[in-house]
C-alpha cells in the first residue's frame, strides 16, 4: 500500500530531480520503495536557511500511479441542443467542455482571432503601436489568460474543484507540476498551444468555435434570448453563457442601452513596479545568488493606507518573477501595462501591479457605467501624457514618492518603449497618496524592496471588471433574463484563470439544465 511521507529538504535536494530520488531511497529503503509520487512542493523563505516542504507518495513494486483522474470527453455533440458562449477565454472554453459532459453542443462565438493568427496583431503594438480592437493581449482565443502569464492559484476553492481544473490542463499538455506546485505556473510561451489543444478538444466533439466573430446584439422576447446577434448573422440556443472577460466595454454599454441591469463594480488601480529580479532575489532568500536550484523569488504585498480620513488596501497584484511588463490596451488612444512570465521565469526583471482599492467614494456616480468612466478617464489620460502611442509614462520609484520627475528611468521589459513621467500628476490624488506610502511602509517589509533601482509603469487599470452583471445566487441566470448566464470575470464573479474555469463550469452546468 502506498505511503504518503513529509519532507523537509533543502533546495539543491527538492528540486534536483536525481538527488531527490537518492534521498528518498536511501531514507526509505526499509519501505522497498519502487518509485514516488510528488503531491505537493513549497516554498519556506521565512529564516535566512530555504527550506522546502515537500509531500511525497511512495509506490510498492507493481503499484501504478494514476497522474489525472480526467479523462478527455469521447463524444459527438455535434446533434445535440445548442449552447451559446460569448468568449473564448478561460471561463468560455472550460465552459465549453463542461456543456460537451452534459451532453449538449457548445457554440463559441470569439471576437479575436485564434491563438496563432493573433500574435501578428500583438506585435504589430510592440513595434508599430497600433491596436486591433478585436485581436489584441485581452481578446483572442484563450482571453486575457494567454498571454498574461498562467498563473494558476486562486483563493476560491469554495466555488468548484480546482484539482479538476488543473488536471484538465495537464490532460491538454501542460506539466504535471503544476498538481504539486503550491503556486503552479504555466507560462505564456506554453499557454498558446495547451489552448489551441483544448479548442481541437472541443471542435473534435462536435462543438463549434466561431472566430472574428463580434456579437453586436441580442434578440430577446419576454425576458429571453432568442437568439445571439453578429452583423446580419443570428445564431439561436436555449441558453446564453456571456463570458466576454473585463475589458469587453462594448458589451456592458450594450446591455445598459438594452435596459438589462448591470451595475458599477469596485475595481483597483495603479501601476506596474519593476525591479530587478536579482535584488527581489536577494531580499526574499536572503543571499546575493540565488543559485541554481531556487526558482526566481516572488512577493505578496498588501497595506492599509489612509487618504482623507479613509484607509483603503493597496496591494501586489499578479506578480511575475523574471517578467515582462505587456501593452494591454485594447483601443487607441488608451494605454494599459499587465505583466507575465515565460514558463522559466527566465528574465531580468520581476514585476508586480501595485494598485489601489477604487469604489464608489471615487466615481461618485450613480451610473452603472460610472466604474468603467473612471478607469477609462485615467488610461486615456496616460495614453495622452505618453504621446498618443502606447509608449507608457514611467517614474522610478523613489522619485514618484518624493514628487520628482526622473532624469532617466533606464531600461525596462516594456518593449513599446517608456516616457519620463510625473506619476502624481497621472493618477487621481487619493490613488497616488496611497501608493507613495504604501511603497514607503513595503519597503520596511522587504528591506530593499522600496529604491529607485525599481521603475514603475502606468497604467494597471484592468486588475478586474469594473462592472457586475447581476445573476440569481443558485441558478447563475441574470436577474431579468431568464436565459442569460454572465460569467468569469467581465462578469464579475471571478479573478484570475482558475477561478473563471470553475465559474465557467458552474454556468455551464445551470445553462444546460436550465428550464
Amino acid at each position: 500500500m502506498a505511503q504518503i511521507i513529509d519532507l523537509i529538504l533543502p533546495p539543491h535536494i527538492a528540486f534536483a530531480p536525481e538527488a531527490l530520488q537518492n534521498y528518498v531511497f536511501d531514507q526509505y529503503a526499509h519501505l522497498q520503495p519502487h518509485d514516488y509520487v510528488l503531491l505537493r512542493r513549497s516554498i519556506d523563505a521565512r529564516s535566512r536557511e530555504i527550506k522546502v516542504n515537500i509531500k511525497l507518495k511512495l509506490l510498492e513494486k507493481g503499484e501504478i500511479h494514476i497522474p489525472i483522474q480526467y479523462t478527455l470527453p469521447n463524444t459527438n455533440v455535434s446533434a445535440k441542443p445548442p449552447v451559446n458562449i460569448i468568449g473564448c477565454g478561460p471561463a468560455g472554453m472550460f465552459a465549453a467542455l463542461k456543456v460537451i459532459e452534459l451532453g449538449c453542443k457548445p457554440v463559441i462565438f470569439e471576437r479575436g482571432k485564434t491563438v496563432k493568427d493573433r500574435r501578428r496583431d500583438l506585435a504589430n503594438i510592440t513595434k508599430h503601436h497600433t491596436i486591433n480592437p478585436h485581436s489584441n493581449y485581452c481578446f483572442g482565443e484563450g482571453g486575457a489568460g494567454t498571454y498574461s502569464d498562467g498563473k494558476l492559484y486562486t483563493r476560491s476553492h469554495k466555488r468548484g474543484d480546482v484539482e479538476r481544473i488543473l488536471e484538465i490542463f495537464v490532460a491538454h499538455g501542460a506539466s504535471p507540476n503544476i498538481l504539486a506546485d503550491a503556486h503552479p505556473h504555466i507560462g505564456t510561451n506554453k499557454l498558446p498551444q495547451i489552448v489551441e489543444n483544448m479548442r481541437n478538444t472541443i471542435i473534435n466533439c462536435g462543438g463549434e468555435i466561431h472566430f472574428d466573430t463580434h456579437i453586436t446584439d441580442f434578440d430577446i422576447k419576454n425576458n429571453t434570448i432568442k437568439s445571439v446577434i453578429s452583423g446580419t448573422n443570428e445564431y439561436a440556443a436555449k441558453s446564453t453563457i456571456l463570458a466576454s472577460g473585463h475589458s469587453a466595454r462594448d458589451i456592458f454599454y450594450l446591455l445598459h442601452q438594452k435596459n438589462i441591469q448591470i451595475e458599477a463594480k469596485p475595481f483597483a488601480l495603479g501601476v506596474r513596479a519593476e525591479h530587478p529580479q536579482s535584488l527581489i532575489d536577494s531580499i526574499q532568500y536572503h543571499t546575493h545568488e540565488r543559485g541554481q536550484y531556487l526558482p526566481p523569488a516572488s512577493y505578496s504585498l498588501v497595506a492599509q493606507v489612509p487618504y482623507d480620513g479613509a484607509e483603503k488596501g493597496v496591494f501586489s497584484f499578479c506578480m511575475c518573477p523574471g517578467g515582462i511588463i505587456a501593452p494591454c490596451a485594447t483601443a487607441q488612444g488608451e494605454v494599459v501595462v499587465n505583466g507575465w512570465s515565460p514558463s522559466g521565469r527566465n528574465n531580468e526583471y520581476a514585476n508586480s501591479g501595485v494598485v489601489v482599492q477604487v469604489d464608489a467614494s471615487d466615481w461618485k456616480s450613480d451610473s452603472p457605467l460610472s466604474a468603467l468612466h473612471f478607469q477609462e478617464a485615467v488610461e486615456l489620460k496616460a495614453c495622452t501624457m505618453a504621446g498618443n502611442t502606447q509608449t507608457a509614462p514611467a517614474q522610478r520609484m523613489a522619485d514618484f514618492v518624493s514628487g520628482k520627475v526622473s532624469n532617466d528611468i533606464g531600461s525596462t521589459s516594456y518593449l513599446p518603449g517608456v516616457v519620463s513621467s510625473d506619476l502624481n500628476m497621472l493618477l487621481p490624488p487619493q490613488i497616488s497618496s496611497r501608493l507613495r506610502e504604501a511603497f514607503i511602509l513595503f519597503g520596511k517589509k522587504m528591506k530593499g524592496y522600496y529604491t529607485n533601482e525599481a521603475h514603475l509603469v502606468a497604467v494597471e487599470s484592468r486588475t478586474s471588471s469594473p462592472v457586475r452583471i447581476p445573476r440569481h445566487a443558485e441558478k447563475l441566470h441574470h436577474v431579468q433574463i431568464n436565459n442569460l448566464f454572465p460569467c468569469g470575470e467581465g462578469a464579475g464573479y471571478a479573478g484570475g484563470i482558475v477561478s473563471a474555469a470553475m465559474d465557467g463550469e458552474r454556468c455551464a452546468v445551470c445553462a444546460v439544465l436550465n428550464e
